[in-house]
């Protein structure tokens, strides 16, 4: 079995107003922030039996098609084995 971590984030080229608002209270708290960002982190267990090609090519389509909106945000991805 497989575990896939999957980071979704806003591109750089969209206004981030979560990020903005996040940034703003952090540093009216006394923070030295410089910038925020908000995106998505996901685990997502894969069903055993699959080469990792297939793991891959299955979490490309899942993160294009279901867990990121390809106009505005782009996704990483990292996969593990799990024992």
């Amino acid at each position: 079995m497989s575990e896939a971590y999957v980071k979704v984030t806003l591109k750089k080229s969209i206004l981030d107003p979560q990020g903005g608002a996040v940034e703003k209270a952090l540093r009216q708290m006394g923070h030295p922030v410089e910038a925020v960002r908000v995106g998505k982190y996901l685990e997502v267990t894969l069903t055993d039996g699959l080469s990792r090609a297939e793991q891959e090519a299955a979490l490309e389509e899942i993160c294009g098609k279901v867990l990121s909106n390809p106009v505005i945000e782009e996704y990483a991805f990292s996969l593990e084995e799990r024992l």
